[in-house]
């Protein structure tokens, strides 16, 4: 008997850990600088990306450098990444080559960020709290590979590690979400004001992941 309820016990286990949790009225809090604390993301779907959109959500009151989205493969470890390299500065790489956008920050207000890309063009678009940004160009006719580790709070130096404590997010990080395609002008307006969809990739509304370190769940404090 002791042996099938050890049973029972661990398949819940599993089954918790496994199960995707709705986070629409929540928030990954990375409450200090450290090396190891992060939030790994479990995609829905597993496949390579000629186009994608990134929006989330962040609050912070960093002014040095840190990661915001790390999509690393084994041979890439700026696969995909979302980065701050300093105030008034945002990069995004593919396949390790990055470009940047200007931005006035405002320190006291969370920041609603989209980011999306398209293969055929190698045409970014950067939106910052319901703005878009000068769009640029980056790696024309590139395929974004798949097998990734998507990880929040930490950049990936390594595949699935490597961490510095110096590009750690501190602060706090919601409304994550990735599709296979470039969203429209009037998609990107609807999130930033509130508003939910599904996203194919990795959806905020039913989210598989897994907490590695000193993150906290919350309710978030913005509207």
């Amino acid at each position: 008997m002791e042996r099938i309820l050890t049973g029972i016990l661990v398949f819940y286990s599993l089954l918790g850990t496994i199960a995707p949790t709705d986070m629409r009225s929540k928030v990954l809090v990375f409450p200090k600088e450290t090396s190891d604390a992060h939030v790994l993301l479990i995609p829905q779907i597993e496949k390579s990306l000629e186009n994608f959109t990134i929006c989330l959500r962040a609050y912070t009151d960093l002014t040095r450098h840190y990661s915001l989205f790390s999509y690393a493969t084994r041979s890439k470890d700026n696969e995909l990444l979302l980065y701050k390299s300093q105030t008034g500065e945002y990069n995004l790489f593919i396949g390790n080559e990055k470009i940047s956008f200007k931005v006035i920050d405002n320190l006291s207000l969370p920041v609603h960020i989209c980011a999306s890309w398209e293969s055929v063009s190698g045409i970014v678009e950067m939106w910052i709290n319901n703005k878009p940004l000068v769009r640029k160009g980056l790696k024309k006719g590139y395929l974004v590979k798949a097998e990734a580790k998507i990880i929040l709070g930490q950049e990936q130096d390594s595949f699935g590690g490597n961490f510095s404590q110096k590009q750690s997010f501190v602060g706090e990080i919601g409304d994550v979400n990735m599709w296979d395609y470039v969203l429209s002008p009037s998609h990107i307006h609807s999130l930033y004001n509130g508003e939910t969809y599904s996203a194919n990739i990795l959806d905020w509304g039913a989210l598989n992941y897994e907490i590695k370190g000193y993150v906290v769940i919350k309710s978030p404090l913005w509207p």
